[in-house]
């Protein structure tokens, strides 16, 4: 499919009623067609990897044709300036997660980014730093503990920035890395009492919901059975 095809199809399948309700869950109706990720997805299988399409189709401001951008570029392919340049260009939460998700976590820099983006004072470039450590956590099999140890002072440093899509995506990479295994379970819920101890409301909200989880035996046992492993927490 040429770029054309892609935005006309885009278009023929827009949906005002999506619209309204993607709005109240946030997300900017200015540029957005309103088309489900069902279908998304099943365009870019179709369409398959296309790096120079993918660049094009971000460049259009279409929300959906951003999101399909994510979904078909080649993480191999991806260069520090272009993750730069979407950075900073997000404008929607739910754009931030899927590229992050789907692609910036996939790359060899995600790290790197990782680490970077949690520092900088844009409300989505922070977000797409804390996205990539909670995406990081669940996907990057190889990753030694150490990786996610390194990103526990980083989460609270920021955890008293209060902006709702900053400390929840702070709130999402603590929860994440403390389910991964044990060790980073028990290094997590330490974060989490350190957070506690802030003295703002952002940070008191963090480390309540992420200690509700990661000490939550149920919770607990439901890792297990994902993981295929038997643990025990010391």
């Amino acid at each position: 499919m040429t770029y054309r095809q892609v935005i006309d199809t885009l278009k023929a399948l827009a949906d005002p009623a999506n619209v309204a309700g993607m709005a109240r869950y946030g997300i900017s109706p200015a540029g957005t067609l309103g088309v489900p990720m069902p279908i998304l997805r099943k365009m870019a299988k179709e369409i398959g990897r296309r790096h120079d399409l993918a660049d094009e189709l971000w460049r259009s401001a279409i929300h959906e044709a951003r999101i399909l951008a994510a979904l078909i570029d080649d993480p191999g392919k991806v260069t520090d300036d272009q993750m730069e340049r979407w950075a900073l260009e997000i404008d929607s939460w739910d754009v931030c997660d899927q590229l992050c998700s789907n692609l910036f976590s996939r790359t060899a820099l995600a790290r790197e980014k990782a680490a970077a983006w949690s520092r900088r004072p844009e409300t989505f470039v922070k977000r797409a730093g804390f996205v990539l450590m909670a995406c990081l956590a669940v996907h990057d099999k190889k990753a030694d503990d150490a990786v996610f140890s390194e990103f526990l002072p980083l989460i609270l440093r920021e955890a008293g920035d209060d902006r709702n899509f900053v400390k929840k995506a702070v709130n999402w990479a603590l929860r994440q890395i403390g389910k991964r295994n044990p060790v980073l379970n028990r290094l997590s819920i330490e974060t989490a009492r350190e957070i506690q101890k802030m003295n703002a409301k952002s940070a008191r909200w963090i480390a309540a919901d992420a200690l509700r989880e990661l000490t939550d035996e149920r919770s607990w046992r439901r890792w297990q059975k994902t993981n295929h492993k038997t643990f025990e927490r010391k």
